[in-house]
């Protein structure tokens, strides 16, 4: 600097205030010039200190602008870059022994102090006025504040990284330069604060404000991690600011970085409040409330809650520009289910998820009117991660508790899927849930930790997500409005067809409880559909096998009429009716039902039988004898009386045929090994009517088979059989026919090395134990040690090796792949005759309503006037909007308007001719 203008500085500062006012004019404009070509950091700071100090006071606030910000706040934020610049240049040689490059660099940082200090002096300055300025007036002030807070944060956020191990020697003035940045920031969002735009506000002040908000953000990245109350406050102000002037400033805010960046935040908040839990936890201080451990996750908690409830805020107001960016707030969801599930001592989970699952259904209900929303959670071939499986469960589960309190579009855009070929596909929530579960197999085998409600004051307990979502799908059901009955229906009628069983039981479970909430014509119309479904199906196709589960459970729940009608419908005296029969249970019917069914299925039998034996027991005419067997089996399964007459006439049809069947010829021919079956499993039943020569029979004809690799099915049914033997005394001119060959056979089967027979065998074998008289056959069955032991180790519960709960993990998620392939073959070779059958029978029935407030025509005639309504409008709002762009409407879009104008006018000519 020149010696004159030197001079010019030493004189000025000698001036009072007085002076300086007076010379304003005359002198500003040099000091500004010569701070703009100012070489050194000393002279610039000496610069700006003598402007601000002796000539600021006296600036008037509409004149701060042009006269003084724009000409020495620029240069200010240049320096103070320069210097950190230079300091991130020279640090590497910064060490205790080099005094002189510490001395310069310590020199720089209060250097940059100073320059804080100025800037903090100058918003208190402005502040200082009684009427708040125009944010025209003072433009430049909070971008040049705002860069230079950026920085200083960055370089206090990085100081470990830049000086490397040789922070001591400069930390006190770092810790200096973070509190100053720390109050200009203050004083800065105070002063901002105290602005106000309104509606006629110039494009250049909203875009100041617009840089400001962008600004705040930028710095909120930075200070992450760095102080926990400069970011909350740092976040508030943003976000105030942002709905301040939200039709200011709506359309040109950065939308997804503000969002993306709240839901980082949050993770990363959340990450590190599951971090410390843990630790608390493996240190055990989760009583001890007032450790530092625990009150800083009670910190890191809280940050968690405001960071949920702010996005919740954020969403609520700007959701309509939020659209595109659904992924990712589906992904946070799925996320935080995930953080919130590991295993915690309940004072530190119940604070967790306080802080982040309550938000959570906030921010559902806030997402659930958005079609992209709905389209990305019911995508039908959704990729998961594997940890988000079960969160993807959670959330469809939640979604259901949602939807109660929706309006009607709402309602369709969940409960319907997608409808027409334009719509971007998505499932029905139904189907989209029992999909989810599906792929839940590790979790539906352990006990899984879920958000629960005490009844009753009674404490929550561990329960299957079977169990939960059961319970949550039966409420919906419950609120579910009649008109959507057709599509709950076809999402269970697929969940039953498919092949994973534990899936249709949860099915199965749903439709049992809609058949009984509802009309006893429902369940009627249920039950009838169910039963045509299970003729159309071959005898062992797993489809057969869950209709029969769910048919069983419903017949329980029909009118005794209904079940005369059912009988009606599909008499048991008819082949063709076997598969539907062989499912039901007896004690299911009414009694004027079951005799009916019983005397048809016994005269059935009977003739069947006749037939044979007059047609000189032809071999071919063994399956016509084995259909009866089957049917006859659902008689001799619903008896418990030996004395009942049913079973008397059963027991004679066995025993006849019994005395027929040759141990040679069972060895030989595969249909009288079906025979075998059938007869053993009734005769498990029908023992105590049998005599012992028919017994010995049954023995000879077992003791044939079981040497031969015979099927399971059969080797299952002679277990039984041989159990039930422990309920008679055999005679003792018997004994020695029957005990022997008793005990030789239970101890083949006990060695066997099957793991399903053996465990059979165990258990049939200490069923007859139980209940025998006949005490020796129980030790000749044991006459080999192996046996022996295996017996007592399962009487006594023996575990020979206990499951860690990690390796129980670890089998089952090497077991999924495994069982989804087994399953994906299943539905792949099966012909779908009954989903096909099952998708006409629910297009050409309409079911009976659920037991609902039936509606007036009034009330439907609004009803259908406002969702055409609502449809309508939003068709409107999205012609409007592609009006500012350039992509017109679907060429199929006028002609698809006229169609519907066409309608309106036939509906308006109908109602005047009514």
């Amino acid at each position: 600097m020149s010696q004159s203008n030197t001079s010019l500085l030493d004189e000025v500062v000698q001036w009072s205030q007085e002076t300086c006012r007076q010379e304003l004019k005359s002198v500003l404009p040099k000091l500004t010039s010569l701070h703009h070509n100012s070489e050194s950091w000393d002279d610039h700071i000496r610069i700006l200190k003598i402007i601000i100090d002796k000539f600021l006071p006296h600036i008037g606030l509409s004149e701060l602008e042009d006269q003084c910000f724009s000409k020495i706040l620029p240069k200010a934020v240049t320096v103070f870059d320069s210097m950190m610049k230079e300091i991130s240049d020279q640090v590497a040689g910064l060490s205790s022994q080099n005094t002189e490059l510490c001395a310069f660099l310590r020199n720089l940082l209060q250097a940059m102090m100073q320059i804080i200090d100025a800037l903090s002096t100058i918003v208190r300055h402005v502040g200082s006025f009684e009427e708040a300025p125009d944010l025209d007036a003072i433009r430049s002030l909070p971008t040049c504040i705002l860069k230079v807070l950026r920085e200083t944060f960055q370089h206090c956020k990085e100081s470990e990284v830049v000086y490397c191990g040789r922070l001591s020697l400069v930390a006190d003035l770092l810790q200096g330069l973070f509190k100053e940045a720390y109050s200009l920031q203050k004083g800065l969002l105070e002063l901002l604060d105290r602005i106000s735009l309104d509606g006629s506000a110039s494009q250049e002040e909203v875009s100041n404000i617009v840089t400001v908000i962008h600004s705040l953000l930028d710095i909120c990245s930075v200070i992450s991690g760095l102080d926990i109350a400069l970011h909350a406050n740092t976040w508030k102000f943003l976000i105030r600011q942002s709905l301040k002037y939200q039709k200011l400033v709506e359309e040109h805010l950065h939308h997804r970085d503000i969002s993306t960046s709240l839901c980082d935040n949050l993770l990363a908040v959340l990450n590190n409040s599951v971090e410390l839990a843990e630790q608390i936890k493996c240190a055990g201080l989760q009583e001890a409330t007032q450790s530092p451990e625990y009150k800083l996750f009670q910190k890191s908690a809280k940050m968690c809650r405001f960071f949920a409830n702010t996005l919740v805020h954020y969403i609520k107001e700007f959701k309509f520009f939020l659209t595109k960016y659904c992924s990712c707030f589906h992904q946070l969801y799925l996320q935080v289910i995930s953080l919130c599930a590991p295993t915690l001592p309940t004072s530190l989970s119940e604070e967790l998820n306080a802080a982040a699952l309550v938000p959570m259904d906030a921010l559902l209900v806030q997402l659930l009117p958005l079609r992209p929303f709905a389209e990305v959670v019911l995508q039908q071939n959704l990729c998961l991660h594997p940890e988000h499986k079960l969160p993807q469960c959670v959330l469809l589960v939640n979604v259901l508790g949602q939807l109660t309190s929706q309006p009607e579009e709402t309602l369709q855009l969940w409960y319907t899927g997608s409808q027409f070929s334009e719509e971007t596909p998505r499932l029905p929530l139904y189907r989209a849930l029992f999909i989810s579960f599906r792929c839940c197999y590790t979790e539906r085998k352990v006990p899984v930790r879920l958000p629960g409600v005490m009844m009753k004051g009674q404490a929550q307990v561990q329960i299957t997500l079977h169990h939960h979502i059961c319970v949550h799908l039966c409420a919906s059901v419950a609120a579910l409005p009649p008109v959507y009955f057709p599509v709950l229906e076809r999402c269970l009628i697929d969940a039953v067809l498919q092949a994973d069983t534990q899936t249709a039981l949860l099915a199965a479970d749903v439709w049992c409880f809609t058949a009984r909430y509802g009309t006893a014509e429902l369940c009627l119309h249920h039950v009838l559909l169910i039963a045509q479904l299970v003729k159309t199906c071959t005898t062992e196709c797993y489809q057969s096998l869950h209709l029969g589960l769910l048919l069983r459970r419903m017949v329980f729940l029909m009118t005794p009429n209904h079940q005369m009608e059912l009988v009606m419908r599909y008499p048991p005296s008819e082949v063709e009716n076997l598969p539907v029969w062989q499912h039901i249970l007896l004690r299911a019917l009414s009694h004027d039902a079951r005799r009916h069914v019983e005397a048809d299925i016994t005269g059935f039998t009977q003739k069947a039988l006749t037939d044979w034996e007059n047609g000189g027991y032809k071999l071919g005419q063994v399956n016509k004898v084995n259909m009866a067997l089957l049917s006859l089996q659902v008689v001799v399964r619903g008896q418990y009386s030996p004395e009942n007459e049913c079973v008397s006439s059963a027991a004679r049809i066995v025993t006849q045929l019994w005395l027929r069947m040759s141990p040679d010829q069972v060895q030989t021919h595969p249909v009288l090994q079906c025979t075998l079956q059938l007869l053993l499993t009734m005769s498990a039943i029908l023992v105590k009517n049998m005599d012992p020569q028919v017994i010995c029979q049954a023995l000879l004809c077992v003791d044939a088979l079981v040497p031969q690799k015979c099927v399971d099915q059969l080797l299952l049914a002679a277990l039984e059989f041989l159990s039930s033997l422990g309920k008679i005394f055999v005679p003792p001119d018997r004994q020695s026919h029957i005990l022997p060959r008793l005990s030789s056979l239970f101890g083949v089967l006990l060695a066997d090395r099957s793991w399903l027979l053996h465990q059979h065998a165990l258990e049939a074998f200490s069923h007859f134990a139980e209940n025998t008289n006949h005490e020796e056959v129980i030790a000749q069955s044991l006459c080999v040690e192996e046996n022996k032991t295996k017996v007592v180790n399962y009487l006594s519960k023996t575990v020979n090796a206990q499951e860690d709960e990690e390796s129980r993990l670890k089998r089952l998620k090497l077991e999924t792949p495994v069982i989804e392939e087994h399953n994906e073959k299943l539905e792949y070779n099966t012909d779908n005759v009954p989903n096909k059958l099952a998708a006409e029978a629910i297009a050409d029935t309409e079911p009976c309503p659920k037991k609902a407030r039936q509606e007036t025509s009034t009330e439907e005639y609004s009803r259908y006037i406002q969702t055409a309504e609502s449809s309508l409008k939003a068709l409107l709002a999205l012609v409007d909007g592609k009006a500012h762009n350039a992509a017109p409407p679907p060429q199929w879009f006028e002609s698809r308007l006229q169609e519907l104008q066409t309608l309106i006018t036939h509906i308006s000519t109908a109602s005047h001719t009514t």
